[in-house]
């Protein structure tokens, strides 16, 4: 089953996501850069801080604290600590470009939580064969968003349907490093463009073992009836994981036949841009 990630700072969502079977909390403190790389966009764009991440931390006892921190700059080894102090299990770095980057990150960390690298740039794809000969690396996500806004396409799943998720992908199993990309909904939703279905299948063809759930999974930003909210979220992530069993009993010709139908789908979303 792929490790589901979902983000929030509120300690009652954060409670309520761990208990319908979320494997990993996600507090957000990236925003260095973020509204200019994606202005006007209707992207998730965060500003947590350490206090949401010690308060998440004492909301959740199962599930993982997995915090994002700001792309490396002067102060990112006082956040790191910060971090770290404030009881997170994973800390992700976003926006990173050279092999520098990733050794700093992995210097500043020093084995006290695992490291999580977004490879979400260009230039990180570009030098991804010097990162995976690096010691210290535990995970990798494929952040499609800004990857492909850095390649200048239309729709974030070009990147899955292209072959550039493909080939990223092999390189870092063949490292035997875990890896993920970008985010799902729900199955059995009727107004997705890219129906969640496909998405995950294309998880389970690429071997992926993680992905966030997105806001069009669920959006509590503006929660008021958590009883309403945890009952949605427990059917949706129930939902979305009687999908996945239904996946890994199908066999190649259907990962095959569904990969082509998405190609298809995401043409058509490319043409309507």
């Amino acid at each position: 089953m792929l490790k589901y990630f979902y983000i929030t700072k509120n300690p009652r969502v954060a409670r309520i996501a761990e208990d319908a079977g979320v494997d990993r909390v996600f507090v957000d403190m990236e925003y260095i850069g973020k509204e200019l790389r994606q202005p006007n966009m209707n992207t998730v764009k965060n500003h947590h801080t350490v206090a949401d991440v010690q308060n998440v931390r004492a909301a959740i006892s199962k599930a993982e604290l997995l915090v994002r921190v700001n792309p490396i700059f002067d102060g990112s080894k006082d956040e790191i600590d910060a971090v770290v102090e404030a009881g997170a299990d994973i800390i992700m770095l976003p926006m990173w470009k050279t092999a520098d980057d990733v050794k700093a990150f992995v210097s500043f960390v020093n084995g006290r939580a695992r490291t999580l690298l977004l490879l979400e740039t260009d230039e990180a794809a570009n030098c991804i064969d010097e990162v995976l000969s690096l010691s210290g690396i535990d995970e990798i996500h494929i952040g499609l968003n800004d990857l492909h806004l850095s390649q200048n396409k239309k729709f974030l799943f070009e990147l899955v349907v292209d072959g550039t998720v493909d080939a990223l992908s092999s390189k870092i199993k063949a490292a035997g490093i875990p890896f993920g990309f970008g985010g799902v909904g729900r199955v059995n939703s009727k107004n997705a463009p890219l129906p969640a279905e496909n998405v995950f299948a294309e998880h389970y063809r690429l071997d992926s073992e993680m992905v966030i759930l997105a806001r069009a999974f669920c959006n509590s930003d503006n929660v008021s009836n958590y009883e309403e909210l945890r009952n949605e979220f427990i059917k949706g992530v129930r939902e979305n994981r009687e999908y996945e069993v239904f996946l890994s009993n199908q066999v190649t010709d259907f990962f095959d036949k569904t990969h082509k139908e998405t190609e298809m789908i995401v043409k058509r979303i490319v043409s309507e841009k």
